[in-house]
């Protein structure tokens, strides 16, 4: 791995846990600094940040933030800034889940779910780009362009029933990364991954092993998938696809064939 590579830095939001620190532990395994961006889960930040520095001093760091604060963007990039000095990656990966019954929706949860899965990755997006664009070395090689990387889901192509909210957030995050990828050319690469089924919302009880089952009967690849899934083709994404950009990678084992 050459020097260039080592020093590049990535911020992942929401990396606390589940998905987002797979992601983060990925991208650190790959040999990036990374800034590990939570807003409440700060003591499991805390242990994320305190681990990867163990397996690499200095190369971890934190920002504690609420998306839906218009300066939580300019407060994230500085921390990476001023953590490592530069960012190539962003990871959008931080989002608000949850159904809306059209019988219970509210304006409440329409803010909450496009706040959180559109409104805060597209000003971190802008901020990040600008830091990007500044970046030291960066030079004119096309692999050395930056890259954006959004955690779309694919019921922003094909709707969750009871959560008509979040699947239009989902749909308007694709767009996002389109136009931004048009956008934010040539310097910055834009693409999303599109997870299927791969962790059970939190806070929800699990499935029974019937319901499970039926899941992965609609799954060609017979399985389910892992946080782990997510994180390779995250990395492969944002390092390891220089001639790629406005594209959404469906990462979830053939189930949009039968949607």
């Amino acid at each position: 791995m050459g020097k260039g590579q080592e020093e590049r830095t990535a911020i992942v939001t929401g990396a606390a846990r589940r998905l987002g620190a797979a992601i983060a532990e990925t991208l650190h395994r790959r040999g990036l600094n990374v800034l590990i961006h939570c807003r409440g889960s700060v003591r499991d930040a805390e242990e994320r940040v305190a681990a990867l520095n163990n397996e690499r001093p200095g190369s971890a760091a934190l920002a504690v933030a609420d998306l839906g604060d218009d300066e939580a963007p300019g407060r994230i990039v500085s921390a990476a800034l001023e953590a490592f000095g530069r960012v190539d990656v962003l990871v959008n990966n931080a989002s608000g889940f949850y159904p809306t019954p059209l019988d219970r929706a509210g304006p409440a949860d329409w803010d909450a779910l496009v706040d959180s899965n559109q409104r805060g990755p597209f000003w971190l997006s802008l901020a990040a780009a600008r830091a990007m664009a500044d970046r030291p070395g960066r030079g004119t090689d096309h692999d050395r362009s930056g890259a954006i990387v959004n955690l779309v889901d694919i019921h922003g192509m094909v709707p969750l029933a009871g959560h008509a909210i979040y699947s239009q957030a989902k749909a308007g995050l694709i767009m996002q990364t389109r136009a931004l990828a048009k956008d934010l050319a040539p310097r910055v690469r834009v693409n999303a991954v599109a997870p299927g089924s791969i962790l059970w919302p939190e806070g929800e009880d699990s499935p029974t092993a019937e319901v499970a089952a039926q899941r992965l009967e609609r799954v060609p690849l017979g399985r389910q998938g892992t946080p782990d899934d997510i994180a390779g083709a995250v990395a492969f994404l944002a390092l390891d696809a220089p001639y790629v950009t406005g594209q959404v990678l469906a990462v979830d084992g053939g189930r949009t064939l039968s949607m």
